[in-house]
């Protein structure tokens, strides 16, 4: 069941999403204003910024990965669980070498909020549990 409805991802129509469990509703938009772009995440009052080349990045280690993975969302402040998305989304193994979110203090989140996008997108088949979501490549 995907928790999202439409919108074509700019500043005045942004994707409308809600966090896997169905408890929080956000929204996301792309602005490509900036160098490098990056993905605009507004939860309530607090804004979040991801590097927009998060969508196909995520997609494409999703794929190789081939097997459904935990989202292990953390806050940056914390360690996520060893093999999460959330893990992945501040690696240093990762393609941008490290964080995809970009302000300090609110870079964490990155398994709770991308994969939502993604499975809008049509790239992810993502559970929509109380707790413990995994996510994997869709094809």
């Amino acid at each position: 069941m995907m928790n999202a409805t439409t919108g074509t991802g700019t500043a005045e129509d942004p994707w409308r999403l809600t966090t896997p469990p169905g408890t929080s509703a956000y929204t996301m938009h792309r602005d490509d204003s900036v160098d490098p772009a990056v993905l605009v995440c507004q939860v309530g009052g607090t804004r979040l910024t991801y590097l927009a080349r998060a969508v196909d990045d995520l997609a494409e280690m999703l794929r190789a990965h081939g097997e459904w993975m935990p989202l292990g969302a953390a806050d940056e402040g914390k360690t996520p669980p060893e093999g999460s998305v959330e893990a992945w989304g501040r690696s240093p193994g990762n393609p941008v070498g490290g964080w995809y979110g970009q302000r300090k203090g609110y870079r964490g989140r990155f398994g709770m909020y991308l994969p939502p996008l993604l499975e809008l997108l049509g790239l992810v088949e993502l559970e929509h549990n109380a707790r413990n979501n995994r996510v994997r490549a869709l094809g």
